[in-house]
């Protein structure tokens, strides 16, 4: 290789052995840095990396150096500390929407973004309980295509299924598209779904990400439904459990004091407690009433109490007879 198109990578190799090679931790000397930009097939005197070095700094990279014990130089402030990459991959490797192969691939992306010697912190398996990663990768793309439609203000179709006995696909509808106007998306309980005007419904409509077939953008606006930006997303997320669907209502809940944790991490910190005596309060929330609303009131046991509407405490009372009878004395075969 020519000498003059050597230095002209010089700075650019000297740029990436120090955003890899080096930390607070791990410096590398100027004679080091020689070895290394060598091994790259660049030759260098002290004065011309010490330029180099400054010409970095001044381009904005944290280039620092150190004297007294372990001296050297090393790259200080990154865009990402390692304390944000470890959490951003325990994100990744703990969410069961993103496959196994494209975790790796994500995690190994992560780690190019400190040091190698950092990196090896990053190498971790994170472990909960039941959990299981989907086999299907085609998920991760659905959602860039839905946010590019989001950006783009335009319609989506795609084909809906469920899963039967044999876990074979069941389209709904009998297979016919779906002709979507996206809102937004909601990630809940490990899932995205998408919120949008549905056009054969004629009205906002939820759908599991990863039960979409075919997705894909169309050239239709969403004006029919109001277009990205004209549902509140957060509060239409906010009132339903699960993501089921229901009817929806004002309800009202009486709550023992020892619940006000759990009732503001699920309608949020602006919720209005109103003290009931001396050990209660009592709560008034958007909710939509399905079964997995009365999941969760029935998880808080005789600590709270469904007071209104009079419609949401007569179907919970009919949907816990409903349950007790299954569990009721039966006649021996």
């Amino acid at each position: 290789m020519a000498k003059g198109a050597g230095q002209k990578r010089k700075t650019l190799i000297l740029a990436r052995v120090l955003l890899e090679r080096t930390d607070e931790d791990h410096t590398m000397t100027v004679p080091e840095l020689i070895t290394a930009l060598e091994a790259e097939g660049v030759t260098a005197e002290r004065k011309s990396v010490y330029d180099d070095l400054e010409a970095l700094r001044g381009f904005g990279l944290d280039v620092q150096s150190r004297k007294g014990r372990a001296p050297g130089w090393f790259i200080g402030e990154r865009p990402f500390q390692l304390p944000e990459l470890k959490l951003l991959v325990d994100a990744v490797q703990s969410c069961k929407f993103i496959t196994r192969r494209k975790s790796d691939q994500l995690i190994g992306k992560l780690e190019g973004l400190t040091s190698v010697w950092q990196a090896r912190q990053l190498q971790r398996q994170v472990y909960v309980d039941r959990r299981v990663k989907t086999m299907n990768e085609s998920v991760y793309y659905s959602i860039d295509t839905l946010h590019a439609a989001l950006a783009e203000g335009r319609g989506v179709r795609f084909r809906y299924f469920e899963y039967n006995v044999r876990k074979e696909k069941v389209f709904r509808r009998e297979g016919a598209w779906y002709a979507v106007f996206p809102h937004g998306l909601i990630w809940d309980d490990e899932n995205y779904y998408l919120v949008g005007y549905d056009e054969e419904k004629g009205g906002v409509r939820h759908y599991r990400v990863d039960k979409m077939a075919g997705l894909e953008i169309t050239d239709r606006t969403g004006k029919e439904g109001g277009g990205p930006g004209a549902l509140d997303v957060a509060a239409y997320a906010a009132k339903h459990f699960g993501m089921f669907s229901g009817r929806e209502g004002r309800v009202r809940l009486r709550c023992e004091n020892g619940l006000v944790g759990v009732v503001l991490d699920r309608f949020g910190q602006e919720s209005i407690l109103v003290p009931d005596g001396r050990n209660h309060f009592t709560v008034t929330v958007d909710a939509v009433v399905s079964p997995q609303f009365f999941g969760w009131l029935f998880g808080l046991g005789d600590r709270v109490e469904l007071l209104a509407p009079d419609w949401a405490a007569v179907a919970f009372r009919a949907q816990l007879d409903a349950v007790g009878a299954n569990y009721g004395e039966k006649q021996k075969d």
